[in-house]
């Protein structure tokens, strides 16, 4: 795993999450509770639709804006198990989770430089963006 974990508690305010991605260089920051054990995950992405382009706007505390439910890994699986979970979920970042404590995070991108793998990595990407943005997804020209 070689992403930076980011996390955040429910009651941040969406401003405060945006900087945190901003000054750690991520696209995504884990929602966890009180205890530490993460809950839900908030991307670049949901800061964009959910909350700027929103009605909600920037108000209220993150844990509104999070996606739920959350998928996780666990740190025993191998890469293909993980890619596998990725791709039916469509997600690009999977929390690893152990014993309720996050223990890490794969992304899209680490898959890629594991493998080395790059049509792999693309192929896995288009089915992540094609599953969650099917009215936004293009296909190829001929």
């Amino acid at each position: 795993m070689t992403a930076s974990v980011v996390t955040a508690p429910p009651q941040a305010s969406t401003v405060e999450v945006a900087r945190l991605m901003r000054d750690h260089g991520v696209g995504s920051v884990v929602i966890v509770d009180p205890e530490g054990s993460p809950v839900a995950m908030v991307t670049d992405r949901d800061l964009a639709v959910r909350v700027m382009a929103g009605e909600a706007g920037a108000e209220g505390s993150i844990g509104d804006h999070a996606s739920r439910p959350l998928i996780t890994g666990e740190p025993g699986m191998d890469l293909d198990e993980a890619a596998a979970l990725m791709v039916t979920h469509r997600v690009r970042r999977l929390p690893v989770v152990e014993d309720d404590r996050l223990a890490g995070i794969v992304t899209l991108d680490d898959i890629a430089v594991r493998t080395g793998n790059l049509e792999v990595a693309q192929r896995m990407t288009q089915e992540v963006i094609e599953g969650a943005l099917p009215q936004f997804y293009f296909h190829e020209r001929g």
